[in-house]
Parts: C-alpha cells; structure tokens; sequence
C-alpha cells in the first residue's frame, strides 16, 4: 500500500517546480512576445493566456508522464517539428518586419480607455483581429517551437523523475508558475501602453519582434 505523502514532504517539490517552471519560461522568446503584444492590443487577451497555461501544462504532464524520454527514439518526428517552426517563425518575423517598415499609420492601442491614459496622444483606432487567426498563431507559437520540447518536456520531465513520487505535485507547481507568467504578462501589458500609445513606439516592437523571431528561425535550422 502506497503511503501518503505528507504536505512537509512534498512543499519543497511543489516549489522546486515553481521556480524551474518560471526559470524556464521567462526568457524572451517568440510565445512571449506573441502575448505581450496581445496584452499590448488588449485583444483577446484572456483566451490567449488560457491557451498558453493549457498548452504549457499538457506539455508539463507529457515530460512527468515520462512520455517525454519516449519520444526521444522518433528523430525524424523532432526532425519535422524543427523545420515546421523554423518556417513559421521565419514568416511571422517577416511580417513583424513589414508592420515596422511599413506602418498603418494607426497607434495599436486598440482599448478605447487607451486614450485616456496618461501620456497618450493622437486617436485610438480600434483594429481588431478575428479569435480563430489569433489562436491559430498561438498554438503555432508553443507547439511548433522545439525549444519548448527541449525545455519543458525533456528537461523539466527529467528533473521531474527525481522527486520520485512526488514529481507530480514538481509538475503542479511548474504548472502554477506557467498560469501566473501567461496571465501577469497578458494582463500586466496594460500598464505599458502609454508608452505605447503611439504608431513610433509599435513601429519599435515590431523591429524587436522581427529580429527575435527571424533570429530563432536561424538558430533552429543551423543549430540541430
């Protein structure tokens, strides 16, 4: 008969896995980018955070499970993940590319309280993008990314087997770290908006949207 872990017996764990599973997740990458700037647009914000928390935890359970290590003897599958985000992420940089060239000439500050905030100038143009289109690219975002696999799959899925029977409540907390990223960072984007109220200010993102991604798109096909 199993015995039951006690709470003091597995905090350590849950905690472990909150700090690896923010660690992880943190650094600049295309996934947070993508959510700042629909934080940023304030446009479909809660769905886009939903998906990316679900999305990390069902990668989460897929490394524990120990499913991760499994995959490992299926290259060629790693093989296509590869080369599919290298392609997606090269495109969508292009068109970060081209918004930053060749602006609309709209500030993206799609809130209609946006220009009521302090520092904000010019007229808020309401440009909004169909749900469908911005979960596509979302999941696009996190499944296509190998990166994500490497990180959240493999290792943290290894780390994880040396909690023993507690490496579930490690990948609870992992998970609760993934929430609390996704959601601060769509909802907390907010409070940027007045410096980024004007068409300049985007034009700016977008650039640094554009040499993120396109610079991950190298490193995916020249770094196997």
């Amino acid at each position: 008969m199993r015995r039951a872990l006690s709470v003091g017996a597995v905090l350590p764990s849950f905690f472990a896995g909150l700090g690896l599973g923010l660690t992880l997740i943190i650094a600049i990458g295309a996934q947070n980018l993508f959510v700042l700037r629909q934080g940023l647009r304030r446009e479909h914000v809660l769905a886009v955070a939903a998906v990316c928390a679900i999305s990390d935890a069902a990668l989460i359970a897929l490394g524990v499970s120990g499913l991760g290590l499994a995959l490992t003897a299926i290259p060629w599958l790693v093989e296509v993940i590869r080369w599919a985000g290298a392609l997606f992420l090269l495109g969508y940089g292009l068109l970060a590319a081209r918004r930053a060239l060749r602006p609309s000439g709209h500030a993206l500050t799609v809130a209609a309280d946006a220009a009521s905030a302090p520092g904000a100038r010019g007229p808020t143009t309401v440009v909004r993008t169909r749900l469908a289109p911005v979960l596509l690219t979302c999941l696009a975002l996190t499944w296509l990314n190998p990166h994500v696999y490497l990180d959240t799959v493999f290792f943290l899925g290894l780390v994880a087997s040396g909690h023993g029977e507690a490496r579930w409540v490690f990948a609870a907390g992992a998970m609760l770290g993934s929430i609390v990223w996704f959601f601060g960072l769509a909802f907390g984007a907010r409070y940027l908006s007045r410096w980024l109220a004007t068409p300049r200010a985007w034009r700016i993102l977008d650039a640094l949207i554009a040499v993120v991604m396109i610079g991950l798109a190298i490193s995916l096909v020249l770094v196997p």
